[in-house]
């Protein structure tokens, strides 16, 4: 039997890839407690910088695994279990790359990315709400967040299908490309993006995260207790390096 969950390092980028094809990359209990495995082996490295989660075969993830709970096996909340491997932010990016579908879980396995790069023909949508399963994944909490209440009703009571093009105007995804370059763009990206000096970096994004369970003036003071690190450790040497010439007029080429 194949491995369910593999994982690829290159340099600082690690690749995770759901690795079902022959369900859609469809999530069981085992597979789902080996990509929580995955995601935290990748935030406790120090040396890997950025993760790409895709999936394999042209899907990227339908959700949980039906036939294994029509089969009477129950599955684990994955945002709302301490062992679901949904249930908070990493202290890392994370990037989709999504090809074909992502649906049900699968919506909420890209909802929990923070950038989500699709193809073309790829969609999204809770098609299990044809099936009378729940979501317990944060999608019910990510995607009001993420496109708006009004829009995230619609996703969640209708369950249609929603295509890339549509996701784009919504914010669901951030990046659409030719079918079969969603991991190409997820890969140049991610090592743009792990070359970056890292403390500010993550601390603007957790700041990005944060914010939502503060009122204003209190986001205010919390994003800059968590840009001192950053102030004192990387941001006086960035700022020598613009000042000998490197950066000028929006040319990036020689940073």
């Amino acid at each position: 039997m194949s491995e369910k969950i593999l994982t690829e390092r290159q340099g600082a980028v690690t690749t995770i890839t759901i690795n079902r094809p022959e369900v859609r990359n469809a999530l069981d209990n085992e597979a789902a407690l080996l990509l929580g495995k995955a995601l935290t082996e990748f935030d406790a490295d120090d040396s890997a910088h950025v993760c790409i989660l895709t999936g394999a075969g042209g899907a990227f993830c339908s959700g949980a695994d039906l036939k294994a709970l029509a089969g009477g096996t129950d599955y684990f909340p994955w945002a709302g279990s301490e062992k679901g491997p949904l249930r908070a932010p990493l202290s890392k990016p994370v990037i989709a790359a999504i090809a074909g579908t992502a649906c049900a879980g699968g919506l909420g396995v890209a909802l929990f990315c923070d950038i989500r790069i699709a193809e073309e023909s790829a969609t999204f949508g809770v098609f299990s709400r044809r099936w009378g399963v729940p979501m317990s994944d944060g999608t019910t909490v990510r995607l009001p967040r993420l496109i708006g209440r009004a829009r995230a009703l619609d996703m969640l009571i209708t369950g249609r299908a929603v295509p890339a093009k549509e996701a784009l105007e919504w914010g669901l995804c951030t990046r659409v490309v030719g079918n079969g370059l969603a991991l190409k763009e997820a890969h140049d990206l991610a090592r743009q993006v792990a070359e970056f000096p890292q403390i500010a970096l993550r601390s603007d994004r957790r700041s990005a995260y944060e914010q939502e369970d503060y009122a204003f003036a209190e986001a205010i003071a919390r994003e800059a207790e968590l840009a001192m690190e950053a102030r004192r450790k990387e941001a006086m040497k960035g700022a020598r390096r613009f000042a000998d010439g490197k950066g000028r007029h929006g040319s990036f080429h020689d940073i």
